[in-house]
């Protein structure tokens, strides 16, 4: 058939006086035209057929899975082998005059399939992630790098058979000749060498994950991708931060995924009371307080301690400074242990107290150290505001006053 297609060709240039040989070229080539012309009518035809059959029927399964063949374009991928095929089974014939011309055409054939085969590779990698990121614990293991270094291999392996087209040689015979530029190719893709270790360290290890709250530096966001060379990280302010992917191996960084999946976000931050307002209760002033009723029983319980301790030792209760006393001060933290008892968006299960620290210039401070039941940020934050709020409003009424440098 090819052969009488030729003919007509090859007459009617001929008949139009371009000469024999000429004709012959110019038949022959537009026979090569014809070929790939057909071969890209049957690409669409096949793609024609498989949106209508394969994709419907894929899209019926119950199955969500197979749809990603069909977002990854997999078949799609396969239908552009078709020129190809038909371009190597008929060049010959296409072209029997010419076979240095044919030689050629087959070499960029082949090109293009090792390209067309790359890319449905290419594809079921892409796939096959997609369908793992999609199962729950893709987010305890990112292969993300893994991934990438999957892909590396293929275009590596596929300029290396299209070297191999190129220069007439073996494939065995150019990895040996880049094995004597190893060092070179080591000295340029240190990075991603270096990335993909730290990439395997880091989901070995579990320590990061997509999602991750970090703080390293600039960045102090949530991971939003892990690949081989890089960690993305979105930080609060919604800028992006790229880290190197060896560096969060070589170096600290603080993840705060322990916090995340802890039964609460720590509470642990200070107020200074003024030491001048510091001083040993009287009569009066602990019958004021135990008008207080978060703190009512504790200082009557504490009075009766007191009274016990002293009364059982011979103190001279007539001097202050003699035995024991109670102080604004005690009281205060007290009330606040009380109130941070009775507020139900603490985690009473984890630590909580109120103790004083190392007093300084700036007075005593006295620390709040507890859990806020609700991690979110904002709602945490919401939680510690209000606590605060109230704690350095109630002060006053203990008699103490809030250090604040004038």
């Amino acid at each position: 058939m090819i052969q009488n297609y030729i003919e007509i060709l090859k007459g009617i240039g001929e008949s139009m006086h371009f000469g024999t040989s000429t004709s012959l070229a110019i038949a022959e080539g537009l026979a090569v035209v014809t070929l790939l012309a057909i071969g890209v009518m049957l690409i669409l035809l096949s793609r024609f057929i498989v949106n209508k059959t394969v994709n419907v029927l894929i899209k019926r399964t119950p199955s969500k899975y197979d749809d990603l063949l069909i977002k990854n374009k997999v078949f799609v991928r396969i239908c552009l082998l078709i020129p190809a095929i038909l371009v190597k089974y008929y060049i010959n014939d296409a072209m029997p005059d010419f076979e240095g011309a044919a030689i050629i055409i087959v070499k960029i054939t082949k090109i293009y399939e090792i390209i067309v085969y790359a890319s449905i590779l290419m594809a079921l990698v892409n796939t096959a992630h997609e369908l793992y990121n999609s199962f729950e614990f893709s987010k305890l293991k990112p292969i993300e790098g893994l991934v990438q270094v999957v892909k590396g291999i293929i275009i590596a392996f596929s300029v290396l058979l299209i070297t191999t087209f190129l220069l007439g040689k073996s494939l065995s015979s150019i990895i040996i000749g880049l094995g004597t530029i190893s060092a070179v190719l080591l000295l340029i893709f240190q990075d991603s060498i270096k990335g993909f270790v730290g990439s395997i360290q880091l989901s070995i290890n579990d320590m990061l994950r997509i999602g991750d709250w970090i703080v390293m530096g600039p960045a102090d966001g949530n991971v939003m991708e892990i690949n081989l060379t890089t960690v993305k990280v979105q930080n609060w302010d919604n800028t992006i931060t790229t880290i190197p992917t060896y560096q969060l191996v070589s170096s600290p960084f603080t993840n705060w995924r322990g916090m995340s999946e802890s039964g609460g976000r720590r509470i642990a931050r200070t107020i200074n009371i003024d030491v001048n307002t510091i001083r040993y209760c009287t009569p009066e002033m602990l019958e004021k307080y135990k008008h207080y009723s978060l703190v009512k029983d504790y200082i009557t319980q504490r009075e009766e301690d007191i009274a016990e301790y002293n009364k059982a030792n011979n103190i001279d209760t007539s001097e202050i400074m003699n035995g024991r006393q109670q102080t604004n001060i005690g009281i205060f933290r007290a009330y606040i242990k009380a109130y941070l008892n009775n507020n139900p968006k603490l985690n009473h299960n984890l630590t909580m107290m109120v103790r004083q620290l190392q007093p300084s210039e700036f007075g005593v401070p006295l620390q709040i150290y507890a859990f806020s039941s609700d991690k979110q940020w904002v709602n945490y934050e919401e939680i510690q505001s209000d606590i605060f709020d109230h704690v350095i409003a109630a002060a006053e009424m203990f008699d103490l006053k809030i250090y604040q440098k004038r």
